[in-house]
């Protein structure tokens, strides 16, 4: 349950209002965490500016390892909406949910993610739970499969995801319900 109630929609500047009746276009109705961002138009639209420069092609991270990094930041965080959007764009990029649902045990599911992903997966833990416990190490297997140019990318999403899974969780962002939630 949110600890802040949404305002009435017409109490939100025009630009944050054209966002949210997107929103309820495309999903039927405001995303919970928008309601909260759009209190603070200038973040709330910064916000959305990383997100699109998150998602342009030419960033060097996949859509699904980052949203399989993305659910276990929110796992970590308590962040159920983060989960559940997290959950709905593997499924939307990958087409099936298995890798999906084992996140949580990702470290004692062998044959089911690759060693790129589960290179991803301790270093946004390791980033969530105790990032000044990072070490050359632990950058040096990132570098196996990434360019620096990708790690310094994939630092600042998860950073980003942090971010984000924080502030919902701390507000009582609730889950959409775009699907299934992972355990």
């Amino acid at each position: 349950m949110a600890y802040i109630k949404p305002k009435p929609l017409k109490a939100y500047p025009w630009p944050v209002r054209w966002v949210l009746k997107r929103q309820i276009r495309i999903y039927g109705e405001v995303l919970p965490p928008s309601f909260l961002w759009g209190r603070m138009p200038g973040l709330f639209f910064g916000l959305l500016a990383m997100l699109g420069l998150f998602s342009r092609k030419r960033f060097l991270i996949p859509k699904t390892t980052r949203a399989l990094a993305s659910i276990r930041i929110a796992q970590l965080n308590g962040c159920d909406f983060c989960v559940d959007l997290n959950a709905h764009l593997f499924f939307e990029a990958e087409g099936q949910t298995h890798k999906a649902e084992h996140v949580a045990s990702w470290s004692n599911s062998e044959g089911i993610f690759t060693a790129q992903e589960r290179a991803v997966l301790e270093y946004a833990e390791a980033m969530t739970s105790h990032c000044d416990q990072i070490t050359q190490s632990t950058i040096d297997t990132l570098k196996a499969h990434f360019s620096d140019d990708a790690v310094a990318q994939l630092t600042a999403w998860i950073a980003f995801q942090n971010m984000s899974a924080k502030f919902n969780t701390a507000l009582g962002a609730e889950r959409h319900g775009f699907c299934q939630r992972p355990q």
